[in-house]
């Protein structure tokens, strides 16, 4: 039971990594119509600036969180406005062969500046070692990330549902040419988006260095995992994408604790799975336009 506890603790942290990065991506994908697979690329920027800020210029790990999530934020404006935006209304294939050329580039770069090796980085004090609760060892790092995945989502939900920014989201995605003629800025609207979904992505990947390691292969290498997620919880559903998120991440971690010799493939099983059950996304999946 112990043993079970502890996967199952470790699964929901994992999961809730997979969340904050692949949350961004079910925003663009769900509420703005793009297919974006270089969305692992705002992650993999995010946990290289924070490597860069604690070493070159001696920032603190908790410090350089908002930072990491404000210079991403502001970065993808500038990727959104040069390259995205002219493919708002292209085909599919033209937005993937975009990203995905994005996706090479920034791998060719990282590993020119970084080298192709694994980035470490140092935790505060507080955030290392373990507690023991009911006779488990639960890891402090990962319970802080579930904090910081509850907080996230609560913010997410609330501007999206509750906030004018959210209705005018709505708005733009349900019927552009009346949000416009309503006053509503749509290409703004989408800007800010995207930017918020990339400096998730960008926040998520400062995150989950100590976990999912970090190196050139990042964005390439995760991808899979962030349109699963995107998949099974619905485009455009933020606890939908948590929930996937949550669901996929305890499968992957107990599948390699109980059948290593199987444990990679476990993760697509329960996605087949899950879309079986729910073919249009857990939480159903809004139109794409």
């Amino acid at each position: 039971m112990h043993n079970f506890l502890g996967v199952l603790f470790d699964g929901l942290a994992y999961g809730t990594l997979l969340f904050l990065i692949s949350v961004g991506l079910s925003i663009t994908l769900g509420l703005m119509g793009f297919i974006n697979l270089a969305h692992g690329v705002f992650a993999m920027a995010g946990g290289y600036l924070l490597v860069t800020l604690m070493a070159q210029a001696g920032i603190s790990f908790l410090a350089a969180l908002p930072i990491v999530f404000g210079v991403v934020a502001l970065a993808s404006l500038l990727f959104e406005r040069v390259l995205y935006r002219p493919l708002y209304k292209s085909t599919a294939l033209n937005q993937v062969l975009l990203t995905v050329g994005i996706l090479f580039i920034a791998m060719a770069g990282a590993s020119y500046l970084w080298g192709p090796g694994q980035q470490p980085v140092l935790l505060p004090e507080a955030l290392n070692g373990q507690f023991t609760l009911f006779g488990i060892d639960l890891s402090r790092y990962r319970l802080f990330l579930m904090a910081v995945g509850a907080v996230i989502t609560l913010a997410l939900v609330f501007c999206l549902e509750r906030t004018r920014f959210g209705a005018m989201i709505r708005a733009a995605v349900d019927n552009q040419r009346t949000a416009a003629s309503m006053g509503i800025r749509v290409e703004r609207v989408f800007q800010l988006t995207f930017a918020l979904g990339s400096g998730l992505a960008g926040l998520g990947g400062a995150l989950g260095v100590n976990v999912l390691g970090l190196d050139p292969n990042f964005a390439l290498k995760y991808l899979v995992y962030f349109l699963l997620v995107v998949v099974v919880g619905g485009p455009g559903s933020v606890i939908g994408t948590l929930l996937a998120a949550l669901l996929l991440g305890v499968a992957d971690i107990a599948g390699k604790y109980y059948v290593p010799q199987f444990g990679a493939f476990v993760i697509y099983g329960a996605m087949i799975l899950l879309l079986l059950l729910f073919p249009h996304g857990l939480l159903g999946r809004r139109e794409v336009r």
